[in-house]
């Protein structure tokens, strides 16, 4: 029985004791990099996804790649299904009748019909990939000007209730208070 208890109250002054020495650990000022914002663009640029590992987020890589992955597969699928389309019109207007959608479409007409509609869809995917690109690199840059945001307790915005003397009620409005 002794054991068990002193193994709590080790346990115990472990906690208190990492704590206290929590506590009186001074924080230094954290530096200010002002090519940091450049930095994560230029990354983002060259490897996308590299500007959020460098601003250390990295949750947003399986949300970008995603959206990259999809993209991408909607890209090759439309692609594949237009050349497809396109060969047989091709094919027909030759005057061959062994296309795969012989069979299935019988005017012409319906082939150029999906011929255009995965052609738009295509283009549509491509111009999503391009703009998940961008978006990335935009990303990287506004997250690293945001990681350097001053937030302390010198710089408050709060509501504010103070006694009007000339009124004799109360007064409400918001202060930004800035202490030097």
């Amino acid at each position: 029985m002794l054991p068990k208890s002193l193994g709590i109250i080790l346990c115990l002054l472990g906690m208190f004791w990492g704590q206290a020495q929590d506590s009186l650990q001074v924080k230094a000022p954290k530096i200010i990099d002002p090519l940091s914002p450049a930095k994560a663009a230029f990354y983002s640029a060259v490897l996308p996804g590299l500007g959020q590992i460098h601003n250390k987020k990295y949750w947003k890589l399986p949300l970008f790649y995603g959206g990259l992955g999809a993209a991408i597969y909607s890209f090759d699928f439309n692609n594949k299904r237009y050349d497809r389309y396109r060969n047989a019109y091709k094919s027909r207007m030759a005057g061959y009748t062994n296309d795969e959608f012989f069979d299935i479409i019988s005017e012409d007409d319906r082939l150029l019909d999906g011929q255009d509609f995965h052609k738009r869809n295509r283009d549509l995917s491509m111009v999503l990939i391009v703009g998940l690109y961008l978006l990335n690199i935009l990303d990287a840059n506004v997250d690293a000007h945001l990681n350097q945001y001053n937030v302390n307790d010198q710089l408050t915005f709060e509501p504010v209730m103070e006694n009007n003397y000339f009124e004799n009620g109360a007064t409400v409005g918001l202060a930004l208070k800035y202490n030097f």
